[in-house]
């Protein structure tokens, strides 16, 4: 008897163990990440460069037509720019991690005493600074062209919050297209196609109403459109509704569903 519990203690002290030598690896490869970033500040120009010209490309472009002016617009264009600019960016994870496997980087992490997961979860990690970048980014512009949220900055930290951890999910599907891919354009090319027609057939730029009859229910239903809706709420008037619990419901759908898959993907191809 004595055996069997001290048997049963050892296995419960070993997976204790072996997650946290994941987490402390994963937390070392987001590291690696980091790093990546900052002797390449290349990367950053999507995070830096795309928010600010597309706030002010789409903001004086229908500023006028849609809101009579471009400060009336703002309010509508701000958190639409926010979350087309951060779910766009959730591209790059599946890239960089097809381009990592096709230059034989985790072939050299796998002769190293770590976490096998770590390299995949690392790099999910730090592509949560490049999400958030944006996001403070594209506050940042809004604000310096007449923005003035009227939910206050406690608000606008959640909204933020909220763009962020939804991109993260999205992230994981992603992801799974730069395990199963084969080369880091065809990644690309596939997240483009799924990704551009849900951000731009959706309420992140014109009202839905102000579509054709036929196009209305899609965008009604997409999302991004619930993404969109539940940021405008938090932001300009401070209340929660039901947009940010389907949001929310959304993100945790798509982690449940593609997290294991892309694990068990990334475990057969590494």
């Amino acid at each position: 008897m004595s055996t069997i519990i001290k048997t049963s203690a050892n296995v419960q002290l070993k997976k204790r163990t072996g997650f946290g030598k994941a987490l402390r690896n994963s937390l070392t490869m987001a590291y690696r990440g980091l790093l990546k970033i900052k002797r390449t500040p290349e990367q950053l120009f999507d995070v830096t460069l795309q928010p600010i010209i597309f706030t002010l490309m789409f903001t004086y472009i229908f500023g006028g037509a849609i809101s009579g002016d471009v400060k009336s617009y703002l309010p509508v264009i701000i958190p639409g720019i926010l979350v087309q600019t951060v779910i766009t960016t959730s591209i790059v994870t599946g890239v960089q991690l097809r381009e990592d496997m096709d230059k034989g980087v985790f072939d050299r992490f796998k002769s190293l005493p770590i976490a096998r997961i770590a390299p995949l979860a690392g790099a999910l990690l730090a592509d949560t600074i490049r999400y958030a970048i944006a996001t403070f980014l594209t506050f940042s512009m809004g604000y310096v062209m007449g923005y003035r949220p009227e939910g206050g900055l406690g608000y606008v930290a959640i909204a933020g919050l909220v763009v962020v951890l939804c991109s993260w999910a999205i992230s994981w599907i992603f992801a799974f297209f730069g395990v199963i891919a084969r080369t880091a354009s065809s990644v690309q090319g596939i997240s483009m196609l799924v990704l551009f027609p849900l951000t731009f057939l959706s309420n992140a730029f014109v009202p839905a109403d102000t579509m054709p009859n036929w196009l209305q229910w899609f965008v009604k239903i997409n999302p991004i459109s619930h993404l969109v809706t539940s940021v405008r709420e938090l932001t300009n008037s401070g209340t929660v509704g039901s947009d940010l619990l389907i949001s929310l419901i959304g993100a945790a759908v798509i982690v449940a569903v593609f997290a294991p898959i892309t694990v068990r993907a990334y475990m057969r191809r590494t």
